[in-house]
């Protein structure tokens, strides 16, 4: 048996051990007893709305009315994951402010490649194209991950209806509103785009 440097008998150094351990377990417990009692952080989604920072980057919002297919931002896109196809070169007109000249034929993003960087929202001459707020893009296939967007437009709408809003919008108000502002062609807020310097 080796020798205890401080003096103490093996009885007082296995008491103190024990003492030790309910102290320690002691303050764990209280730790976790606080914590037991205190309001929750949790948001109940999707019954709870989540609350994003005002440049938080979504699935975009796109204003085929605008575009004039001058591809930039499919140049300025990292991941090439933006595809536009135009009958003829298009311009803005200046009394309407909308695009005129060939047809817009596709304008389609892939989210199976895209990274939310917002690049193509700084080139766009129009300003046609911005980060919108919805985050959830679930689908059952992969190709549905390839909005067309020159699609959504026929039908008055800037992005995609996402699964859950089409779902609960009949459950959940602010979802129904959600939905609303998406069927009708509304935008979000534009505090996500890269702004000009």
């Amino acid at each position: 048996m080796s020798a205890n440097p401080s003096g103490a008998s093996a009885a007082d150094t296995y008491f103190r051990d024990i003492w030790l351990s309910i102290k320690s377990i002691a303050i764990g417990m209280r730790i976790t007893l606080k914590y037991c009692f205190s309001k929750t952080v949790t948001i109940q989604y999707p019954y709870e709305k989540l609350a994003f920072a005002p440049r938080f980057r979504g699935i975009h919002e796109f204003e085929a009315d605008k575009c004039i297919a001058c591809d930039m931002c499919a140049k300025a896109c990292p991941v090439d994951c933006i595809y536009i196809d135009k009958s003829a070169p298009r311009k803005i007109d200046k009394k309407t402010g909308k695009a005129v000249g060939g047809d817009l034929l596709r304008y389609a993003i892939d989210y199976q490649k895209c990274m939310f960087c917002a690049l193509c929202t700084e080139p766009c001459p129009t300003d046609c194209i911005h980060m919108g707020k919805n985050h959830d893009l679930s689908s059952y296939t992969r190709a549905d991950m390839v909005v067309e967007f020159q699609e959504l437009d026929k039908k008055g709408m800037r992005t995609p209806l996402p699964l859950w809003a089409d779902k609960n919008a009949a459950k959940i108000p602010w979802v129904a509103k959600e939905k609303e502002r998406i069927e009708k062609g509304l935008l979000a807020t534009t505090e996500a785009d890269i702004p000009e310097v």
